[in-house]
């Protein structure tokens, strides 16, 4: 029980290494390696070969898959060349394999201290990060020894012979068993060494270490496809394409497996031994699957355009979907707060059309145009949540200072955006209610004030969302003036609406309630389109304009702490 519980330990060990160092070259180097990829795709060749270089560093087929599938989701990958760089992620898997079979034993003690050192010295920053790769690399080289050290007292041991004895009497069981390990592991690679291991210590025989290499391939195809269940259809093809290569793949090695171990297989293990035997022909299968399919993947791009056929969603559908939340940047931190700053520029469109159409509503008695923009505030709402649940999958740990403040911008900024929805929805309603459906009409000068109020309230939003955008300190400081400017503004309307009801203007009288509060609200969307500006200062170590209250310094502060505590 004890040697059996070692083998498992060294196994969590060498899947936990694969993992340090796929997700450290992701946060490393994440937004060069979607560069290369994004860039390699002038022909397949090329596209082959920038998906051999990306999964040779990030060890890890399935990670380079969901890259490729948010390019091919948004449009900037074509299909064909999605297949190709899969074709070549595969290939580099392999050779990653074929590196880490050798006997680094010497490596291992001196990766791990050095990763350690960098990494405490500077956990949040750059250098951390390689030293956490540097730790993973080291604890999959120790992996790899503690298991060979563990097999040797249970290859001695009858029952486990008698468990290798069944599994080699069935192929189709050898290559389920491999696929499953694979899928539960989340790393075809981790098997992939695994296996050649066991076999190197005669724990399993080489069909059986064939056939679960064989099962570990088909494996990785079918975790991809299982890690993208919820992405769109249009995203997952080039992944059903790569697990029909897969497939096929094992179903031509299966009908040659007994032509293989009696010639080529044999052959191979005299001269090398069973452990690199069985890299080499896991680079070997890949290798035969991309040479196969590398001139059909325009064939199979059209097959599967037609086989998985989609029904393309409604303009105002795609209105309401977020568009740039992509899960795979949330490999990436940085990645995954740019996608998220995008969205909230999404949202911020939809904002500001709301408020564009609502002096139309006040102006016309528009119902029909108040009902679309008061649905536009779900849309606006259906975004936030979306924001704000991508956001708290994002790994703090692994921000940087800079990167940690931009976190806290945007999530001020959706909390402002979706406030301000809120506000003008009940604006909408309170001119229903107490203008349109009465057939009221705000006086002439009324109707000026609220339309000059209204004319600033978009030009600072369009201000509001630059500074968030760019984090211009001047335009900053800008905004909070234009606060000041609106406070006094919207006092001196107050003052000169209670002069025109002592003058007993009629339409005056009728509108009083809702001109004052339309005012105030106006005011209140103001001051969260203002509230911007002191994160931007604060990060600059900039003093907000003395024509900005304290208060309303204070204000922003509480609305950033709430940003944390809603979140």
């Amino acid at each position: 029980m004890q040697h059996l519980l070692n083998l498992l330990a060294a196994v969590a060990l060498l899947v936990w290494g694969t993992y340090l160092v796929r997700t450290g070259i992701l946060r490393v180097l994440g937004e060069r390696l979607r560069r290369v990829l994004a860039a390699g795709t002038g022909n397949r060749f090329a596209a082959a070969a920038s998906g051999i270089g990306v999964t040779a560093l990030v060890q890890s087929s399935t990670a380079t898959g969901l890259i490729t599938s948010s390019f091919v989701s948004n449009g900037s990958m074509a299909l064909a060349a999605a297949l190709a760089v899969m074709l070549g992620a595969d290939v580099g898997t392999a050779l990653m394999a074929v590196a880490l079979s050798f006997d680094l034993s010497w490596v291992s003690p001196l990766l791990i201290l050095l990763g350690v050192v960098l990494y405490l010295w500077r956990p949040g920053r750059h250098t951390g990060r390689v030293g956490r790769i540097l730790i993973g690399l080291g604890l999959i080289i120790m992996a790899l020894q503690l298991i060979v050290v563990a097999t040797k007292p249970l290859v001695d041991s009858a029952t486990v012979r008698a468990m290798l004895g069944s599994l080699s009497s069935d192929p189709l069981l050898e290559i389920t068993v491999g696929a499953a390990l694979a899928v539960l592991a989340y790393s075809s690679l981790a098997i992939v060494l695994l296996t050649a291991t066991l076999a190197a210590s005669g724990a399993v025989p080489i069909d059986v270490a064939l056939g679960l290499v064989l099962g570990a391939n088909l494996g990785s195809g079918a975790l991809a496809l299982i890690t993208t269940s919820h992405y769109s259809l249009d995203a997952r093809r080039v992944l059903i394409g790569n697990f029909i290569f897969k497939l096929v793949g094992c179903a031509l090695a299966l009908g040659a497996l007994g032509w293989l171990l009696a010639g080529p297989v044999k052959e191979v293990v005299r001269l090398l031994g069973p452990g690199s035997s069985v890299v080499l022909l896991h680079l070997g299968f890949n290798l035969c699957v991309a040479l196969l399919f590398l001139p059909l993947v325009g064939s199979v791009e059209r097959l599967l355009m037609r086989v998985f056929a989609f029904k393309p969603l409604a303009a105002d559908a795609l209105e309401k979907r977020p568009r740039h939340l992509d899960p795979v940047a949330l490999a990436t931190p940085s990645l995954a707060i740019a996608c998220a700053a995008r969205e909230a520029m999404h949202q911020a469109d939809l904002v500001e059309t709301m408020l564009r159409g609502l002096i139309s509503v006040i102006r016309d008695g528009d119902l029909g145009l108040s009902e679309r923009l008061r649905a536009m505030d779900d849309t606006v709402d259906e975004l936030y949540r979306a924001i704000k649940y991508y956001m708290t999958k994002i790994s703090r740990e692994s921000l940087d200072e800079r990167e940690s403040r931009r976190w806290t911008d945007i999530v001020s900024f959706t909390i402002n955006l979706e406030q301000i929805g809120d506000i003008v929805e009940r604006v909408l309603i309170d001119i229903e209610d107490k203008k349109i459906k009465p057939q009221r009409s705000f006086s002439d000068a009324g109707m000026a004030e609220i339309t000059e109020l209204h004319a600033r309230l978009v030009d600072n939003l369009r201000l509001g969302t630059g500074v968030f955008l760019n984090g211009g300190v001047r335009d900053a400081k800008k905004l909070l003036e234009e606060k000041a400017r609106f406070r006094d503004l919207e006092r001196a309307y107050a003052g000169t609406h209670l002069e025109r009801l002592s003058d007993n203007t009629a339409q005056s009288i009728a509108t009083s309630s809702l001109h004052l509060d339309l005012i105030s609200d106006l005011k209140r969307i103001n001051s969260h389109i203002c509230s911007i500006a002191y994160s931007v200062l604060d990060s600059a170590g900039e003093a907000a304009p003395t024509g900005a209250s304290t208060a309303a310094s204070a204000e922003a502060k509480r609305a950033a702490k709430a940003a944390d505590t809603r979140f």
